[in-house]
Formats: C-alpha cells, structure tokens, sequence
C-alpha cells in the first residue's frame, strides 16, 4: 500500500476542516472530508502515518500555491514539480499520482498559503519538520536557478505562518543562492543565520546553537515525528549545512584569535 493511502484510517481523523482537511477530502472523497471533524470530535490521536499524510498533503498543496505564485501555473513550472518529485523525492508510481491530484486539487482551491501554513504549523509542533516544509518550497523556488519577485514575497512572509525564527529566509536564501550559476561564495553571517545565533555569541553558545539544531534535524527523530523515508535526504542535506557553518564559523574565529596574538 502507498503510504500516502496508510494515513488513511491510521489517525487522520484528528483533521478539523480547514485547507487541509478540504485539501484530503478532495483527495481521497467528499465523504471521508465530511467526517473529519466529528473524528476529530471523538479524540481521535494522529499518529506516524497520519503525520507522514498530512505532511504530503500540506507540503504539495503548498507548493501547487507558490507554482501559481505569478498568477498562473506554467508548463515550466508543471515540468519543474514534476522533475522534483521525480527526481529529489524519488517518489514510487502511486505516491507519485497522489501527490500530482494533491497538487491539482490545491491549485485552484479557495485557500491561500498561508492559510496552508498556519493550520500546519498548529497540527504538527515539530520544528523540524516545519522547516522541512519551508525548505521544499525554496528547493522548488529556486529550482531554475532564480527567484521570481512573487515567490520571494512568499518565502519573506510564510516563516510567521509555519511558526519559524526570523532570520530563516536569510538562512535559506544565502544557501540556496550560493549554489545558483554565477552565485559569489558564502559569507559568515550565513552560517550564523543556520544555527540561529549572532556573531556574539560566546563560543560556548555557539556550540550549544550547533548541538540544538543538530538534534533538530538527527534522522532518527525526524522519522520518529513522521517524515516519510522518501524526505530523509533533504534531512541529511539541512544536517551537512549546520556542521558546515558550524565548522566554518569555528575555523573564522580560530584565524581571528591567531590574528589578535600576533
């Protein structure tokens, strides 16, 4: 069975309407939607697999919302989702077709991003996997090597709405940039900005920014909070940018004690 179709019945229920709710009773029918909120009612617990669901379908209606960013979907930006989830997420056939009717549903539906992103964020308080989230939706933004002015808006506001630290799209952009053609290398204040602390901070606190953001995004508690196995990659990726600016803020301040010796 897909594991899209595992949340199904598994702890879903403790959905209460909203975009997400209307987002998975499009998906899997009227009925299903139409009882969400008497489950949700009876107490209903969302476990692993209903985690693992409505990550999938609050990340994909999302990005249906930022491909329509501009005013309209294109062909490119069809053939750019398409070649994510074909290539980075390496989806099997059948999550493959459930994420592309997630996408389509969402794409024209009454509700906007945010409205996404906030009813996400009160549903699932990993801050992980919230990131994970806003990660996704600057890989896809980014994805022909620019940053349209639309979804620059998007990524600048949806932080609030997913319940983020301020300095994250500075964090993102600057890494995301950096790998776009002609992109200039990467400065200090980007690496602080990953591990959400200042250039003054002791290096005590430094370390103690490193070892909080890496126990954030450690595979085995991401998996346990729901990320289905298809995503650990893009965990993996956030956990080599936290060493790296670790590593790279530790190596700058060492040059700068050698420098103050001399």
């Amino acid at each position: 069975m897909s594991w899209l179709g595992a949340g199904i019945g598994a702890g879903i229920g403790m959905m209460f309407g909203g975009p997400i709710g209307a987002a998975l009773g499009a998906w899997v029918g009227g009925s299903f939607g139409s009882g969400l909120k008497k489950l949700s009612d009876a107490g209903v617990t969302l476990n692993r697999e209903g985690a693992q669901t409505v990550f999938i379908v609050a990340l994909f209606s999302m990005l249906a919302k930022m491909a329509k960013a501009d005013g309209q979907v294109s062909k490119a930006e069809i053939a750019l989702v398409d070649d994510f989830i074909n290539n980075n997420l390496r989806l099997n056939a059948e999550d493959r077709k459930q994420a592309i009717k997630i996408f389509q549903n969402a794409k024209d539906d009454d509700f906007s991003i945010y409205d996404y992103a906030n009813q996400y964020r009160q549903l699932i308080r990993n801050q992980a996997m919230r990131e994970m989230v806003y990660r996704l939706l600057f890989a896809v933004a980014f994805a022909d090597g620019e940053l349209h002015p639309a979804e620059e808006q998007i990524l600048r506001k949806i932080p609030e709405s997913l319940g983020l630290h301020g300095s994250i799209f500075t964090a993102m952009f600057n890494e995301f940039a950096h790998r776009a053609p002609g992109a200039s290398g990467d400065t200090l204040q980007a690496h602080y900005d990953i591990l959400e602390c200042t250039a003054d901070a002791s290096d005590k606190e430094l370390k103690l920014a490193y070892r909080r953001k890496a126990a954030e995004y450690h595979p085995d508690k991401i998996a346990s909070k729901g990320l289905p196995d298809e995503f650990m990659r893009h965990a993996e990726d956030q956990m080599k940018s936290i060493t790296v600016a670790y590593d790279t803020i530790v190596a700058a301040r060492k040059r700068q004690a050698a420098v103050d010796r001399a």
